[in-house]
């Protein structure tokens, strides 16, 4: 597919402030939400509304594992999507490229009709994609040759792959590069009676033996029958007939149907008023063999480029989402070809910047977003955590390994690559635990945030000053570790959580950036001249100017707006904080294995 990326015009989404939360987030619904935003304390605090995917109806990977893009109706209307809208309030939502849910329609419609499916070639056959280059193993998948597999890049242990079992019995193998669950279902002594000759008492301790071992997560070929083995092979036959799946299947973008699938979705998400379309899992998407299989060149361009053909005819702005070392500059070909990205680094350098005090690497950042022409939507927290790996090439090794220990020493998780050392991807904290639960902190990194070049993408989490939620965390189990960041609360937990000054200051700070006219994509951004523990800003648009002027050290920090009359729009001041650190409590840390 023709991409025609090459100087494409810049994206045209508003740079207002956008809020980031699961429907569920805030009171149970997005209807709470919405009503949260009609209230005087949100009035004119946003422009838009980033909607995580459990709005849509999913599975697995809170949100991430679609079935459709039909709206959720346990968490949210079209009444509330016109609520939103008349309240001015853009949205944002995902769009997974790489995958969908076992549940869609075009999976289930394989698992019915196998072969005779007309969407048999939506997602990827294992054995079709590898054909000729490997050979087939016992358990029926092609094992690739080493020349093709040693350079790709796998998100778990093992090969990608869903054993998926056809009406006639065969078992095919289905790429798989993210979550999955394979279910057998109990039986009864009835059930094992149809299928085998046996008597009652017997199939009923045969049932007793078979769901003991289903409880404890066997495979039916790993039960033992014990004095029933003579049953063995049928109903091992049986239990695999009646299995059931969840999982993220990974979709075949050579299929045209997978692009009409593409189209229906971006005009669907239109209609709901979808300003930004995230693409979630893009660099997946493209497979050759012999490639790595995560951005690959030119197939990434290529497929970017047909979908930006189109979302360019429903108005839509594309962000795709990619975590990236800095030193990739995986960010500038992004801009480069037209597209908005994600900051990514300024988590980390913010926390950097506070606990070094100095203004260093965040004045790098902005240079190059001026002199590349780089726009990003720009964030502190958000439902996945604080990117570090992405500063690699920025900062250095050591000094990153400094913020992993300064986050995890204040209660946060390390999330690493298969379990190897080093190889991490974020640390799982709330943005306020992560600066030592420290107010004056919280309050000087929202202004940097909203100084910076980009759109500000607020999680909800922040906004209300949470702290890390270590009992969310052990709820959830193995895997579990996000939800340190993820915690739900309710209308009147959020109400009052108002009340604080942490959290009505940032409301302040938001709502002066939603709408002083210095800020905007187009507008200019000097650097002014300071010391290495000052950060001193200035956007000017239309003759208005904004002004901050930050201490990295005491977190003292003002900010003053001039309307294009020259009269005073907007003074902020914070003190300076108190010159003995803020205690934070020891907590339990682990590293935990990316799942």
């Amino acid at each position: 597919m023709d991409t025609g990326d090459n100087n494409q015009a810049k994206p045209k989404a508003s740079a207002g402030p956008m809020l980031n939360a699961y429907p569920d987030s805030i009171g149970g619904r997005l209807a709470d939400i919405v009503e949260l935003l009609q209230s005087a304390d949100f009035a004119d605090v946003f422009q838009a509304l980033y909607i995580l995917p459990s709005v849509f109806n999913t599975d697995l990977d809170r949100g991430f594992s679609v079935i459709d893009y039909g709206l959720n109706e346990v968490y949210a209307s079209r009444q509330d999507l016109e609520n939103l809208k008349q309240l001015g309030i853009a949205l944002k939502f995902d769009f997974v490229l790489n995958h969908a849910s076992v549940l869609s329609q075009q999976f289930q419609d394989i698992l019915k009709n196998g072969e005779k499916s007309k969407y048999r070639d939506f997602f990827i056959d294992w054995n079709k994609f590898w054909a000729g280059r490997g050979k087939m193993t016992a358990d029926g998948y092609i094992q690739p040759d080493p020349e093709y597999i040693k350079d790709m890049f796998f998100r778990k242990p093992g090969l990608p792959i869903l054993m998926v079992r056809m009406p006639d019995g065969k078992e095919v193998p289905y790429w798989n590069t993210f979550y999955q669950e394979v279910r057998y279902e109990t039986v009864d002594a009835q059930d094992l009676m149809r299928v085998v000759d046996i008597q009652y008492v017997s199939a009923q301790q045969l049932a007793d033996k078979i769901n003991q071992a289903i409880g404890d997560g066997k495979k039916p070929s790993a039960i033992d029958f014990g004095g029933f083995v003579r049953f063995r092979d049928t109903v091992i036959d049986m239990l695999e007939s009646r299995r059931k799946y969840l999982g993220q299947m990974d979709l075949n973008i050579k299929s045209p149907l997978v692009w009409e699938a593409y189209e229906e979705t971006l005009k669907r998400l239109a209609g709901y008023g979808a300003e930004i379309v995230r693409l979630d899992a893009f660099a997946y998407a493209p497979k050759e063999p012999g490639l790595r299989n995560f951005l690959n060149d030119p197939g990434t361009w290529d497929l970017l480029g047909g979908v930006r053909k189109l979302a360019d005819k429903y108005g839509l702005t594309l962000l795709p989402e990619i975590h990236s070392r800095y030193e990739e500059k995986i960010h500038e070909t992004l801009s480069q070809k037209g597209y908005m990205t994600y900051d990514f680094f300024l988590p980390g350098l913010v926390i950097d910047a506070l606990e070094r005090n100095t203004n260093e690497f965040l004045i790098k950042w902005i240079r190059d977003m001026r002199e590349k022409d780089i726009r990003v939507v720009n964030m502190l927290g958000c439902h996945d955590g604080i990117p570090l790996l992405d500063l690699k090439g920025l900062l250095s090794d050591e000094q990153i390994q400094k913020l992993i220990d300064i986050v995890v020493q204040r209660g946060g998780y390390v999330k690493d690559l298969h379990g190897a050392k080093n190889i991490y991807y974020q640390v799982n904290a709330t943005y306020y635990s992560a600066l030592g639960e420290d107010d004056a902190k919280m309050l000087l990194a929202r202004a940097i945030q909203i100084f910076m070049p980009g759109k500000p993408q607020v999680w909800y989490l922040d906004l209300l000053a949470g702290k890390n939620d270590h009992a969310a965390v052990e709820r959830a189990g193995v895997g579990g570790h996000k939800e340190i960041n993820r915690t739900n609360v309710s209308l009147e937990q959020a109400r009052e959580e108002l009340k604080r000054d942490v959290v009505s200051k940032q409301l302040s700070l938001l709502r002066f950036r939603n709408h002083c006219p210095a800020f905007g994509f187009d507008s200019k951004l000097d650097i002014l001249e300071s010391g290495a523990d000052i950060l001193k800003l200035r956007w000017s648009n239309a003759g208005c100017t904004a002004t901050l002027e930050a201490s990295l050290t005491d977190c003292s920090f003002t900010i003053r707006a001039i309307d294009a009359a020259g009269r005073v729009a907007y003074d902020f001041a914070q003190a300076p904080r108190r010159a003995e650190p803020v205690e934070v409590p020891q907590s339990q840390t682990r590293v935990v294995a990316a799942q």
